[in-house]
């Protein structure tokens, strides 16, 4: 080989490091660039209907990022009403956040509200089996005219948690807020299984577990029924005013700051 074929052969191998390096190199600055995305998934309860107060209902998610430094993180908000864990996931809803995650990121659950209806009604078919199991059953279900295997509660859960991981992303489970536990102006707080369940889920599978639910329950005795009543709005049991979705979504940072080891923390407002 000349040595002028060797020149050009060095220049020509110089080259491809260089291009080699400055791609590599600009790939890490966006990569470093980004900010990681804390994803909520879950029901109305978090988020109902556009998440902007129509009828006056409201979700906690809707008023979570405001503790949190944005110039640091995004947080979407991808619940929606009336789903269960098992049809956030049937429905695409779970996918669509899927295609997003990336490593780094969070999703912060709370399923529970809509779990226990019916596994094949023809309003909605969106119940699961009760339990942490890993029971199943055949249905058809009358909304997509197909056969569909239920599984429980625990189970679509942990379909959540283990796919968030895959993706290189942190599972944070929330069992659920309560529902208005005022009747005739007395408050009576009532034992959630879903919330026990969530909170079985959370530890079999190592991740951060929210109490959200016990977390409120201690907050309701200690402002009594009338406080706690002026939370909710007066169409159902269930659903929360601005009020209340604020003073939820307070109380979930509470639960979060409980979790020292948390990385999700250090993005929270000072």
């Amino acid at each position: 080989m000349t040595s002028r074929k060797m020149k050009v052969r060095r220049t020509l191998i110089a080259l491809k490091l260089a291009v080699a390096v400055a791609v590599f190199t600009a790939c890490t600055v966006v990569k470093v660039g980004q900010k990681p995305t804390l994803f909520l998934i879950g029901d109305s309860t978090v988020k109902n209907g556009k998440g902007n107060g129509d009828g006056a209902l409201w979700g906690w998610g809707s008023f979570l990022h405001s503790f949190f430094d944005q110039r640091k993180i995004n947080v979407e908000n991808r619940a929606l009403g009336g789903t269960s864990t098992r049809t956030f996931q049937s429905k695409g809803l779970w996918d669509s956040v899927l295609v997003k995650l990336k490593p780094g990121d969070f999703v912060m659950m709370q399923f529970g509200h809509n779990d226990g209806s019916p596994l094949d009604d023809t309003a909605r078919a969106r119940g699961t089996i009760k339990g942490i199991g890993f029971e199943n059953k055949e249905i058809f279900n009358p909304i997509t005219k197909k056969k569909e295997v239920v599984y429980t509660y625990g189970w679509y859960l942990r379909k959540f948690i283990q796919k968030a991981k895959a993706k290189g992303a942190t599972a944070i489970v929330c069992s659920p807020v309560p529902r208005n536990p005022v009747r005739n102006a007395v408050l009576k707080l009532v034992d959630d299984n879903y919330a026990t369940w969530a909170k079985e889920v959370a530890a079999t599978e190592k991740v951060t577990f929210i109490p959200l639910n016990e977390i409120l329950k201690s907050k309701y005795l200690a402002l009594g029924a009338k406080s706690v009543d002026q939370f909710f709005t007066e169409k159902d049991h269930t659903h929360t005013n601005a009020e209340g979705a604020r003073f939820n979504a307070a109380a979930v940072v509470e639960g979060l700051k409980e979790n020292t080891s948390c990385s999700l923390n250090k993005f929270l407002n000072n």
